[in-house]
């Protein structure tokens, strides 16, 4: 079953984070088109990004919408023999959202986490609310306390 806004809102409450979801008649799947729907930057933009390791499991990253990963970094940082983007059915599996739509917080599984430092020098950025005309603003510091993620170096 597909996880929704209502769903990623509950379960933000859960871990102690209060969300405030803002909807747009457009699509925001895209760092590019919600950037384009808040009126900011790209860079205050969160994307979601859902890696399998040695097609066993799953590490979601959450970088910059100006940040690339790079997949070889990550792959050493992980010492894993293979890694590769997640298809669209693996990322709703692992997290429960959408391609598009994936929270930083209330996902399915408890996933390891990197986060990009970039993120980590704004006041407020941006992210997916569970599904793909939904977000959400909150403080960057909360992805390393709420997910205890690694601000590894893996990006471009």
């Amino acid at each position: 079953m597909t996880l929704d806004v209502d769903d990623f809102v509950s379960r933000a409450s859960e871990v102690g984070v209060d969300v405030e979801v803002e909807r747009f008649p457009e699509c925001t799947r895209t760092a590019e088109d919600a950037a384009d729907a808040l009126g900011c930057g790209v860079e205050q933009i969160v994307k979601s990004l859902v890696f399998v390791v040695d097609d066993e499991d799953a590490v979601v990253v959450y970088t910059a919408g100006d940040s690339r990963v790079d997949e070889d970094l990550l792959k050493a940082e992980l010492d894993a023999e293979s890694l590769r983007t997640a298809s669209p059915e693996e990322v709703e599996e692992y997290t429960g959202y959408p391609v598009g739509a994936v929270p930083p917080f209330g996902l399915r599984r408890d996933l390891e986490a990197f986060v990009d430092p970039k993120l980590l020098e704004r006041d407020r950025v941006w992210a997916g609310a569970g599904a793909a005309d939904a977000v959400f603003a909150f403080d960057p510091g909360l992805l390393e306390n709420e997910k205890e993620a690694d601000d590894v170096d893996v990006f471009e």
